[in-house]
């Protein structure tokens, strides 16, 4: 049997499992045919193992042997678990055993799946290179099947319908948080299941993922694969990107971990939520990923969420860290770490060159500096307003804090936004725009952005023409990209109104200029317009969120060839535009 057969009849049998899967995951069946269903994971299993052992002896190239040894040794453990598990539990009843074990296989073959889905987008990436529409494409892909997954009849407690199966998937992969439907009661804990896993990926990326398995296993990988990632993770050495890939999969799960952790003990006590392990990690990885998903139906303005402060600042350390991203956290660590043994261990001199770039500056200082207007803004603004419901000082600064950090794309809440006054409102949209910082989980025009424009106006009205900070100079490239992403993102934004006022004729402008600076910079905060939205104005909000989380520049990039460099330079004129 040659390689070409046995790659067919792999791409079949990774097809039939998938939808064997599909199955057993969506739809519900009689109880007497679980036993059957058991009989069929433990078949599929071995044929597949099998089939594997066949190949590795018939592959001679080493890293197709250990991309199947990979697969094996799951699929091995997998069964091994699973009779394990049977044996030791030989007395219980056959219900109780089929319902465990199913358990074991399709985590088992879920995991199998996930390693063979990351090397097809490898081989895809080898065969297709056009970062851009990689990108993009990645995204509108996985909000697909988002959606047909929440069609599934065990996800959702009462069925829903495609276009909000694709608003509520599109607004969980592009971390926007925004929702039709109420995630805590219209979707089961298999539903919300699927939910997290697309705030997963989506915050992270698919090519982070495929790196991390690449690198895991000792995959090769090209120079230009290797470009892209070096764009998308925002690292300057070629050399290092899939490291840093693996690094940043690891710093988020470990990051998410504490998280889950921490907001665990802060909930134990409390008697309104059933699942506290399963809401714990919801909401970690919901807050690191600046997604704003919650599974209480008020989010945190519940009332036994809305008075826990412990958990509220739980909640903006992740939201932090994730709206800042890897980079700007690792850099500013190393930085502050160099600082403390130079002062404390005197023998032990390290000086690192240039740990925390200009960048990192720029990113780190204009967040600190939105952060500390956006409190004392809301701390006396809303003093008389939504604040006057916490009596404790502690109360007040954590709930002004918490709503100068959620707007930075996060979507949670601590307060019911339609009792904001209308000044706090106008802010929440300005931070809403900016957003977080770049190669991060947030989005907005973000951080860095913001400062180029603002540094360029001083600039200007300084007669310079050029951007100085210190020792370094802004390349004129990078001022306008970020004035050509603020006049695109006005731009998405203000059509976006103007349509949405078309379609919804009896709903208040600032409700609706609200939702769309909402969705284009995945926030997810809404003045409870979202539910109420027709399904024209459903597909708009689909379409912002969508160009948001990309970036229209990237679509324009991916979409138009780049015009070839030209070495020579026509004469220069002045344009009146005073």
């Amino acid at each position: 049997m040659n390689k070409k057969t046995l790659q067919n009849i792999y791409r079949f049998i990774d097809v039939f499992i998938l939808f064997f899967l599909i199955f057993d995951f969506g739809f519900n069946i009689n109880e007497g045919y679980r036993p059957y269903k058991l009989v069929g994971f433990f078949t599929l299993s071995a044929l597949l193992l099998t089939f594997n052992i066949v190949k590795f002896f018939q592959y001679k190239d080493k890293s197709s042997r250990r991309t199947v040894a990979v697969n094996m040794a799951i699929i091995a453990v997998t069964i091994l678990t699973a009779i394990t598990y049977i044996v030791y539990h030989k007395d219980a009843s056959i219900f109780s055993l089929t319902l465990r074990t199913k358990v074991i296989f399709e985590v088992g073959l879920f995991f199998y799946l996930l390693l063979r889905l990351t090397f097809l987008i490898k081989y895809i990436y080898k065969i297709y290179f056009n970062p851009a529409i990689l990108f993009v494409g990645s995204f509108g892909i996985f909000s697909l099947i988002g959606a047909f997954f929440l069609m599934l009849p065990k996800v959702s407690t009462h069925g829903i319908n495609f276009t909000d199966a694709l608003f509520t998937s599109t607004s969980a992969i592009c971390v926007t948080g925004l929702a039709v439907m109420d995630t805590a009661k219209d979707f089961t804990q298999l539903g919300q299941i699927v939910i997290l896993v697309l705030i997963q990926i989506g915050g992270l990326g698919i090519l982070t993922f495929t790196s991390f398995f690449a690198f895991f296993f000792k995959e090769t990988s090209s120079f230009r694969e290797g470009m892209y990632v070096k764009d998308f993770t925002a690292s300057e050495h070629l050399q290092d990107v899939f490291k840093v890939a693996v690094s940043i999969v690891l710093f988020t799960l470990s990051l998410e971990l504490i998280g889950a952790f921490s907001i665990y003990y802060t909930i134990i006590d409390n008697a309104e939520i059933n699942d506290k392990i399963f809401f714990s990690l919801f909401h970690s990885v919901s807050a690191f990923c600046n997604a704003g998903f919650s599974t209480s139906s008020a989010s945190l303005y519940a009332e036994s969420l809305r008075f826990n402060y412990s958990l509220q600042w739980i909640i903006m350390v992740l939201i932090i860290f994730g709206g800042l991203g890897y980079n700007i956290v690792f850099n500013t660590f190393s930085y502050f770490k160099a600082i403390f043994v130079n002062f404390f261990i005197k023998r032990r001199k390290h000086f690192p060159v240039r740990v925390f770039t200009l960048n990192s500056k720029i990113i780190f200082i204009t967040t600190s500096i939105l952060l500390v207007v956006g409190f004392v803004f809301f701390f006396f603004a809303e003093g008389q307003h939504t604040l006057k419901e916490h009596a404790t000082a502690f109360g007040k600064i954590t709930t002004a804090m918490f709503s100068s950090v959620t707007p930075r794309t996060a979507g949670f809440n601590t307060v019911d936004y339609t009792q904001v006054a209308t000044p706090s409102l106008l802010f929440v949209i300005l931070l809403m725009w900016i957003g977080a910082s770049p190669a991060s989980t947030g989005g907005g025009i973000k951080t860095s952005t913001f400062a180029i424009a603002t540094l360029n106006i001083l600039a200007t009205a300084k007669g310079k023409k050029r951007i100085e900070i210190n020792t370094r100079e802004i390349s004129s490239s990078t001022t306008n990209k970020a004035f050509a992403i603020i006049c695109i993102s006005l731009i998405v934004i203000g059509v976006a109104i103007l349509l949405l006022l078309f379609f919804e004729p009896d709903k208040d402008l600032l409700a609706i200029a609200f939702e769309c600076f909402s969705a284009y910079s995945t926030v997810g905060l809404s003045l409870n317009v979202t539910p109420t939205l027709s399904p024209p104005s459903k597909y708009v909000i689909i379409a912002v969120m969508f160009i948001g989380r990309i970036g229209m520049l990237n679509l324009m990039i991916g979409m138009l060839k780049q015009v070839k460099q030209k070495f020579y330079k026509y004469p220069q004129e002045n344009i009146l535009i005073n």
